[in-house]
């Protein structure tokens, strides 16, 4: 069966050719898919003939809300989706001033063990389709109402590790006969997987990169992020140069605030030595504390930012959302998943 939903409208019109379609069926269709249809009845523009063989070869992908969560303080949402094979990924919708935001997964779980995350327990099942990545954006739209004009790819998963479905999946999402949000309006944040980081500067997409740092020193990032391990600080700093000189696109830094870890003010000076004299800035994250884990969210954010601020790093504090919900990501999934587990006759793979 086909993935109907994740071919673009090229790819559609190759497609229908060989069923001796005409051209233009492949822009119906795909702005049918776009619309968040869920049966190919719903095409009702469509020869009934063309809707029977697009059901014998086909399949639409369209997620079920298995939990929705809205906070009391800000509104922000954060759903809980099931997908056609039971299993579940998290999406949140976050209002801001300039428009709304949507935090999407690219993968069922993930495999690169950074230890202040929820996502990266229980390991990762499967890679999303770029259809299931698209379907985060498409319903979120539906079911809350809210138009969006922004996506971060920083829900469960590593982008990089899914290469060429998120590729499709930006192809699909900023294509002007679907949903059309254009590639500024895009961040895709990374561990750091510098070979796929070179591969990615290499298409010229106009995305904001997002690097998830952490720590400026190779001791304490590698307990942090064993990614780090195999790669080191300096290696990482140094694709981020050449990416920036391939796309001239400026680079977030993230940084999760970790009490006593990685908030000191020496950490603070090795982080302005490190980005001295590269565009970029650094987007503090006040930890969501996560049950599994020890550690603990740090109490110097604000003289963290000005001892970088004071030496030239513009540095930034993200506005914490959802501190009434399951804030940190990965947190409602594995809730849902140990709960499913405490319930007798529960089919394993949910």
């Amino acid at each position: 069966m086909i993935d109907i939903k994740s071919m673009l409208p090229d790819q559609l019109g190759a497609y229908l050719k060989e069923l001796g379609q005409p051209a233009f069926r492949s822009k119906q269709i795909f702005q049918w898919l776009h619309r968040g249809v869920t049966s190919f009845d719903q095409m009702t523009d469509l020869p009934k003939t063309l809707r029977e063989t697009l059901k014998e070869q086909c399949y639409i992908t369209a997620p079920i809300v298995e939990r929705k969560q809205q906070s009391a303080l800000d509104g922000t949402i954060k759903y809980l989706w099931r997908l056609r094979d039971g299993n579940c990924v998290e999406t949140v919708l976050m209002r801001y001033q300039h428009g709304n935001t949507v935090c999407v997964s690219c993968q069922v779980g993930c495999n690169m063990g950074c230890k202040f995350c929820a996502s990266t327990l229980g390991g990762k099942v499967r890679d999303l389709q770029p259809s299931e990545i698209l379907d985060q954006i498409i319903f979120t739209q539906l079911d809350s109402g809210a138009e969006i004009s922004n996506i971060v790819m920083m829900g469960i998963g590593e982008p990089l590790d899914n290469f060429d479905n998120v590729i499709q999946f930006l192809h699909l999402v900023n294509h002007p006969q679907g949903v059309n949000i254009g590639m500024r309006h895009i961040s895709l944040s990374t561990c750091g997987l510098v070979k796929k980081i070179d591969k990615l500067a290499q298409l010229g997409l106009q995305l904001t990169l997002s690097v998830s740092l952490h720590a400026p020193d190779d001791e304490t990032r590698s307990k942090l992020m064993p990614v780090n391990r195999g790669v080191g600080v300096d290696l990482l700093m140094d694709t981020c140069r050449r990416y920036f000189q391939q796309t001239g696109r400026r680079i977030s830094y993230e940084y999760a605030m970790i009490d006593g870890i990685n908030d000191g003010d020496q950490q603070a000076d090795l982080l302005v030595k490190l980005l001295r004299g590269q565009p970029g800035h650094v987007n503090l994250i006040p930890l969501n504390h996560v049950e599994e884990s020890p550690l603990k969210p740090s109490r110097r954010v604000r003289q963290f930012q000005k001892r970088l601020e004071s030496q030239g790093v513009t540095a930034t504090v993200r506005r914490k959302l959802g501190g009434d919900i399951d804030a940190s990501c990965g947190q409602l999934r594995r809730k849902h998943m140990q709960q499913d587990q405490l319930q007798p006759g529960k089919d394993e793979a949910l």
